[in-house]
């Protein structure tokens, strides 16, 4: 999308002292406080382990309800219930100032100041729907023992500001939200720092898959969903908790750590007898389409559900499959979507197994019976999310419970006609495609109709990271220095005769 014009800030010219400062931007801020755990994404060679449509707006309320409590992710603090002693709060370190003087900076990012009253379509969002997703959070955070390693002088400002979120009346009506969101944050535009220096970010979509599935294998239902085997190991060692699929993943043989069984190989049956089924659904492209999603409702023929969600990952690099297809002149660009993948995979079963298995990656899920119907399912935070309201973003960049405002266009109108899209949202999950500060995957719901419409969002937007005002460049009062000049060129000495 193009972009409203706006006058340059002082700000973009630290894109120029940026460069030489973001190593040790990361350094300082990772270093001065105690590293948390990485969520499934892409990333570099793994080390080897050692052995082994929006309602009304709500009026305010004198009588505060409560906000649902979080379910807490593998390896996280529980969230506290009334009358249970509160975990001790972690004192938060001295802001380390970036090299630049500004109190934070993301690494990698080109960063410019903003106001409220300059955000397009600031004052026409529902500001108190996003606050429900960021109650959920605030949560989370304070039940949080430590920080995460991404950003963790934001997760420590958030901690200061939750309180005050879960002070006000409930339900919180749209001005009081507004009021709180411009009291608390201050408007930052980010995006990735590059040599073409790019001034949008990038979002897609993704949804909750509800599928036809059967508790017992079938000639209609033979493709099983897995839980995680027991002998996949994270290779960095840990034996519990989440998965990061940066770290890789595999086994132990006779003493030396090899990869895990890739897609494939699980699809012929490398796990098979060994009781790990949670399901059958129809066929692997139903399965493959679940696990791109990291969740799923499953039906089953007597009319029961079951929520199943993100439990562990083999470790392989994920490869889009509608990639491949356009690689291999099986489809364009214009025409790429979730229901085309899906549809040319009907019509193609023995492509499309070969489409399937270059992308060697593969997700086991897990039961979430503590989810009710209402529930969204669980993100990379541990929490819930909401539709329209929860991000996907890079776990190695932001803090999760981070607000974000969004402006782009999306496929959104009659006919699929693109038509402005503005809304604040909340930070609440990860996933192994959302690489960068300013690129994102937006949760649009549950079910075919959300799925179509997840499928075909793929559009550039500007986003404006929240962050805390404590932690905002206007807070630092540093004079920005101009970017060098070229020194002009050398003027040819006169010979002497």
């Amino acid at each position: 999308m193009t972009s409203q014009a706006r006058p340059r800030s002082p700000l973009r010219r630290l894109a120029a002292l940026a460069v030489s400062a973001m190593v040790l931007s990361a350094a300082i801020l990772i270093s001065s406080v105690l590293p948390g755990r990485a969520q499934h994404g892409q990333a570099p060679s793994p080390t080897v382990p050692t052995a082994p449509a929006e309602p009304a707006a709500v009026a305010p309320a004198s009588t505060p309800a409560p906000t649902p409590a979080p379910a807490a992710p593998d390896g996280a603090a529980e969230t506290p219930q009334p009358g249970a002693s509160e975990p001790e709060t972690p004192e938060a370190p001295p802001v380390v100032a970036h090299r630049s003087g500004f109190p934070f900076v993301f690494p990698d990012t080109w960063s410019e100041a903003a106001t409220f009253d300059r955000l397009p379509g600031w004052s026409e969002d529902r500001q108190d729907l996003a606050m429900r997703p960021f109650l959920v959070s605030c949560r989370h955070i304070l039940a949080r023992r430590g920080p995460p390693r991404a950003a963790p002088a934001v997760w420590y400002a958030l901690r200061e500001i939750c309180p005050k979120a879960l002070a006000l009346p409930q339900p919180v009506d749209l001005a009081t939200a507004r009021a709180f969101f411009e009291a608390e944050f201050r408007p930052v535009r980010i995006a990735r720092f590059s040599p073409e220096e790019e001034r949008e970010g990038f979002l897609t979509g993704y949804y909750e898959p509800e599928v036809a599935a059967s508790r017992e294998r079938t000639e209609a239902f033979s493709a099983p969903v897995l839980s995680r085997p027991d002998d996949l190991v994270p290779a960095r060692g840990r034996r519990t908790g989440g998965f990061d699929a940066r770290g890789g993943a595999g086994r132990w043989v006779d003493g030396r750590f090899l990869p895990y069984f890739d897609r494939g190989e699980i699809e012929e049956g490398a796990l098979a007898g060994r009781g790990l089924e949670i399901a059958w659904l129809r066929d692997e492209t139903e399965v493959m389409f679940a696990q791109i999603q990291g969740s799923a409702r499953l039906r089953f023929t007597d009319g029961t559900a079951l929520r199943i969600g993100y439990g562990a990952h083999n470790g392989h690099r994920y490869v889009p499959v509608g990639r491949v297809l356009i690689e291999r002149g099986l489809a364009t660009r214009e025409e790429m979507s979730m229901d085309f993948i899906r549809n040319w995979m009907a019509a193609n079963p023995e492509g499309a197994r070969d489409i399937r298995r270059q992308n060697r990656s593969y997700v086991f899920f897990h039961v979430r019976s503590e989810l009710s119907a209402e529930d969204g399912p669980v993100g990379g935070q541990g929490v819930p999310i909401n539709d329209w309201r929860s991000l996907a973003v890079d776990r190695n960049v932001h803090a999760y419970g981070t607000p974000v405002y969004i402006d782009g266009l999306m496929p959104t109108g009659i006919a699929e006609a693109l038509e402005p899209w503005r809304r604040l949202m909340v930070a609440q999950d990860t996933g192994s495609a959302i690489v960068g500060p300013a690129r994102g995957d937006l949760f649009v719901g549950t079910g075919f109709e959300a799925g179509s419409v997840a499928g075909r969002i793929r559009h550039r937007a500007d986003w404006y990271v929240l962050l805390p005002a404590r932690l905002a460049p206007q807070s630092a009062l540093v004079p920005v220095p101009e970017p060098r000049r070229p020194p002009p060129p050398r003027q040819r000495p006169r010979s002497r005769r």
